[in-house]
């Protein structure tokens, strides 16, 4: 899918245009108005992206009270493994349970499922979409508890730049140009990043090993579109990423490659709809040392050098029927997409001591097959009732399932795991009710599931001190969901939002802590842990009082608890780990051109736990941001960014050691945004209208 005709961000000094005219794609796979859309949808514009504080993708991402990712750690410090992406606290782990989305193309990594944020730039973006609730029925597996997706902005004559430095090392900086020759349309892009990082240990526990967290990045893309006839519409797109990160000691670094291409080709007919194919790939390697570390982490040495290399390759074929008039209004859709996924754990020991049964090399590697079939009904009834109803068939296969071990005194030891074959039915069933301009009542019931990764299959990992297991025998998740919500525009731009929902997720794949530890330390194993209820409700406004003031405000309670737990009595009644109850945020924006731009952040995230048992807690925290630009010739302006301005101290994680999330940060820049032609037409973007 490439970007619809919808919402090019409006100049520097000219006003945006109102939320309820902005389109979106993601809740319907269909281009339709924000406030039509019968599932609850949040839009980061593009000028909220220009206005904010953050430096990476998911910090961004973050601002939303209902989306946040593992841990409280950023990707700038973050093992790329910790990663993942959760909406409305949907049992956060390392793996995440939104499926992310670059133009239709899925981001998730193949082989664990993590998001690598660092890879997607900002510059070409025109809007983040998400939304918030269980989205299998559309998009299959990975899509459980939602969808993030990143649209990027349509091609026109552009050179776009940044540039920046601040304390902590950080140094960035990021380009754009793109052009347009007739029927064809070309855009690069790169960024680069490197950070010294901080001292993610708190002091109090620091031992002479500790250090800051150095890392860096670089990505590049290119993308190409080509109007070849009037009906006929192809794209083709590529790109790299690379980055170093280390955790604060000589042994615990990572890396990661990745190497993607992507191709569309979408053809309108008069008669019989439009069809849109799409093909991607991926390859990748990760690579990680893990260290074994004294109490008083005064000595280290290295534990574990893992490699990951991984593959994937999909394609989907979305048809959209041409509307039909039947007691309303139809317009149908139709789609079939496939997906290979492969990879391998390749593991070297360094124990601390060695028998002829010591343990020192394991090899664990597998396929997973997968696809699915989907149909949905968009039926409006009147201009004050629409409904949507889309049911999907989805079937996954593990395969070349294997585990080989080798030991000291030579001898090696091979498992094959047997292949296993699983299917779900994700029904979905929304409706939106307009009984009157100024107000929209919406709700929706769903059920939703995710399959296992290979990396939850097959791949033992360790955090601190804290070594994990990995579970072949680990079954699907599956969600049951409802939600409803209302929405009222008032006057001077205010709009009002309330959103209740209520989660069931059954066998919810969880790092269970082990009644006994396992012969080689570890403490805790991915297990199928029950049932867990995940309801809340979720509060926000949106305020232009004047054209130069917004205000934006939002809050989110979630209350996650564990139902069912057999073997685990203790669990019963216990708090999912790593998400707090309480989550908010409040933004206001001044925007004069003429004289400056400034937007103060307030971020808000309340208590939590580590651990499933709910013996690690960590406090919660407000934290501040602020961000400040000028115009100061041509189309250049100065910048200034503040992430935690108060320098609030407060826990990442309490995995074997305590960690800190990120500390004061500030930085200092130059911004181009050299856009020649920011409004030509559709048709010469070469993108249909609807």
């Amino acid at each position: 899918m490439e970007p619809e005709p919808a919402t090019v961000a409006a100049p520097s000094g000219e006003p945006e245009p109102p939320r309820e005219t902005r389109t979106v794609v993601t809740a319907t796979r269909l281009p339709r108005p924000l406030r039509d859309v019968p599932a609850t949808t949040v839009v980061i514009p593009r000028a909220e992206m220009e206005r904010s504080p953050t430096l990476t993708q998911d910090a961004l991402v973050r601002t939303l009270p209902s989306a946040a990712t593992f841990r409280r750690t950023p990707s700038l410090v973050a093992d790329p493994t910790a990663q993942g992406l959760n909406l409305r606290g949907l049992a956060p782990s390392g793996v995440a349970r939104g499926l992310v989305l670059l133009d239709g193309l899925p981001v998730n990594d193949p082989y664990g499922g993590w998001v690598f944020w660092r890879a997607l730039p900002r510059l070409g973006l025109d809007r983040i979409e998400v939304v918030p609730t269980g989205g299998s029925a559309l998009y299959g597996s990975a899509a459980l508890g939602g969808v993030v997706q990143l649209i990027s902005q349509p091609i026109g004559p552009v050179i776009d730049a940044d540039l920046s430095v601040g304390n902590l090392g950080t140094g960035f900086v990021a380009a754009r140009i793109a052009d347009r020759w007739k029927r064809v349309g070309v855009s690069l892009e790169a960024e680069g990043l490197t950070s010294n990082g901080y001292r993610i240990v708190p002091e109090g526990q620091r031992g002479t090993i500790d250090g800051d967290t150095p890392s860096k990045h670089v990505t590049a893309q290119a993308r190409v579109e080509v109007k070849a006839t009037d009906d006929l519409f192809l794209s083709a797109r590529g790109g790299y990423f690379r980055e170093t990160q280390n955790g604060g000691t000589r042994y615990t670094v990572a890396s990661v490659d990745l190497a993607w291409f992507a191709g569309s080709a979408r053809l309108r007919t008069e008669d019989t709809g439009t069809f849109e194919l799409g093909l991607y790939g991926r390859t990748q390697h990760f690579a990680q040392d893990r260290a074994r570390v004294t109490p008083d982490r005064n000595f280290e040495a290295r534990s574990a050098l893992q490699d990951v290399p991984a593959n994937d390759q999909g394609g989907s074929l979305v048809w959209t029927g041409p509307e039909l008039t039947l007691g309303g209004r139809h317009v149908l859709a139709a789609g079939v997409d496939a997906r290979r996924s492969a990879g391998s754990a390749e593991e070297l020991l360094f124990p601390s001591t060695v028998t002829a049964t010591t343990l020192y090399a394991r090899t664990t590697r597998g396929t997973q097959l997968s696809g699915g079939v989907f149909v949905q009904d968009l039926y409006t009834v009147s201009s004050a009732l629409e409904l949507a109803g889309t049911l999907r068939w989805d079937a996954w296969r593990n395969l070349d399932g294997s585990l080989l071990e080798s030991r000291a005194n030579g001898t090696a030891t091979a498992t094959d795991f047997e292949p296993r074959t699983a299917g779900q039915l994700s029904p979905r069933l929304a409706a939106r009710l307009r009984p009157v301009d100024w107000l929209t009542v919406r709700a929706s019931v769903y059920r939703a599931f995710r399959a296992p990764t290979l990396n939850e299959l097959y791949r033992p990992f360790q955090v601190g001190t804290v070594l994990t297991a990995a579970n072949p025998d680990l079954g699907a998740e599956r969600l049951w969901g409802t939600e409803a919500g209302v929405e009222a525009v008032g006057p001077r731009g205010l709009t009002g939002r309330v959103t209740g929902f209520w989660n069931v997720l059954d066998a919810p794949v969880t790092n269970v802590t082990l009644a006994t530890p396992l012969p080689d330390g570890t403490t805790r194993q991915r297990q199928n842990l029950g049932q867990a209820r995940v309801r809340g409700v979720e509060l926000g406004t949106d305020w232009r009082p004047a054209r130069q003031w917004t205000l934006l405000a939002a809050y989110t309670f979630v209350d996650p608890v564990v139902t069912e737990a057999p073997g685990q009595p203790d669990l019963v009644g216990r708090q999912l780990p790593q998400d707090p109850r309480h989550r908010g945020s409040l933004s206001v924006t001044f925007d004069e051109p003429s004289l400056l731009t400034a937007t103060a952040q307030l971020r808000v995230v309340g208590p939590q736990y580590e651990d499933d048992l709910n013996t690690r807690g960590m406090g919660g925290a407000a934290i501040v941001d602020l961000f400040v630009s000028r115009h100061l010739f041509w189309k250049v302006a100065a910048f200034a960014a503040v992430e935690n301005l108060f320098d609030r101290t407060y826990l990442a994680g309490r995995a074997g050691v305590d960690t800190l999330a990120p500390p004061f940060q500030a930085r200092v820049g130059l911004r181009l945004r050299d856009g020649l032609n920011e409004r030509f037409s559709e048709a010469e973007r070469g993108v249909p209208v609807h």
